[in-house]
């Protein structure tokens, strides 16, 4: 059901992350907006869903901008939302952003006054629409906020894994770093594991396929795909065999750890990949620069991740 009426000026999104993924945010960012702002407040015309990234705190769809509170509330008399429960929520950078925070008993305050001029039912606990108010650059913000659902969160009990595999938060990012706009994108994950990669995208409704050349492997990541009700076709096959042409093609490169590959083997494999795909995003704890530019690609984007004292890097390459 479609409860406000009025379309959206802009969208401000607020932002957090943890400093060892600060880099992957960053990149996520430069997919999703072509903005490379280290700010954790940013302000676009572009619509994403917050849910899909791990770093995104909500989505402000702006309605209404003033110079002071008092001429915004102005304009929200004007909203109808009669017959419709709500709720008004101040947004507020957090604290490491912001030192100068608004106390609560201040925003509190904020909240109940703009709700007062808003005409429907306040309800606290289970809106039927959640209200966001903030002030932005010296403006007054007000419009419809929509939270992060932070859907990986639940893929962390899945039912197989292992120590090596991505985290759920990281391998969401790099689906997203993979196709920011995956309305008809063909997307492929050769070297699929366990299908941590497979789950994100899949949850995000992006149209993916896997393999693997490991039987053992693939029974736990067909199974892990049925745990969360998803499905796609991922097959027993080794990169150098897969057919077809792909938009893209998301390669963790886990052999470092779990086999001993040499260096000419990791060039036929990223060989294969410029075979089947024309943009390729790999994600590996060596350093594969020179390799990847002999498969004939072009790193145009990159970033470090770090967990404990291991160093993943994530390369965009075209």
């Amino acid at each position: 059901m479609e409860l406000i009426k009025i379309e959206p000026i802009f969208y401000i999104y607020n932002y957090s992350w943890d400093e060892n993924e600060e880099a992957l945010c960053a990149l996520e960012k430069r997919a999703f907006f072509e903005e490379s702002s280290s700010s954790t407040m940013l302000k676009s015309a572009v619509k994403i869903d917050p849910s899909r990234s791990p770093f995104i705190r909500g989505r402000l769809d702006v309605l209404f901008e003033e110079a002071s509170l008092e001429l915004l509330m102005e304009q929200v008399k004007n909203l109808e939302v009669v017959e419709t429960s709500f709720k008004v929520e101040f947004i507020q950078q957090p604290k490491f952003a912001s030192p100068e925070r608004i106390p609560m008993d201040e925003r509190r305050k904020i909240e109940k006054e703009v709700g007062l001029h808003i005409r429907g039912k306040v309800d606290l606990k289970d809106p039927e629409i959640l209200f966001g108010i903030m002030e932005y650059s010296g403006r007054w913000l007000f419009g419809q906020y929509v939270k992060n659902q932070a859907i990986w969160l639940k893929h962390h009990n899945k039912p197989n894994s292992y120590s090596t595999a991505l985290s759920t938060r990281v391998a969401r990012a790099v689906a997203n770093i993979a196709a920011p706009n995956p309305d008809g994108i063909k997307l492929i994950d050769p070297c699929c594991g366990i299908g941590t990669v497979l789950v994100e995208a899949l949850s995000m409704g992006m149209d993916i396929v896997g393999s693997d050349r490991n039987p053992l492997v693939l029974q736990g990541t067909r199974a892990n795909l049925t745990h969360f009700g998803l499905e796609t076709d991922v097959k027993l096959q080794d990169i150098h065999d897969v057919t077809g042409s792909y938009d893209v093609a998301i390669i963790d490169l886990p052999y470092n750890l779990c086999s001993v590959i040499s260096t000419d083997e990791q060039l036929e494999l990223l060989s294969s990949a410029r075979r089947i795909a024309t943009k390729v995003v790999i994600v590996t704890l060596e350093e594969v620069d020179q390799n990847i530019e002999k498969a004939g690609f072009t790193i145009v984007d990159r970033c470090d991740v770090r967990k404990g004292k291991f160093v993943r890097q994530v390369l965009v390459c075209k």
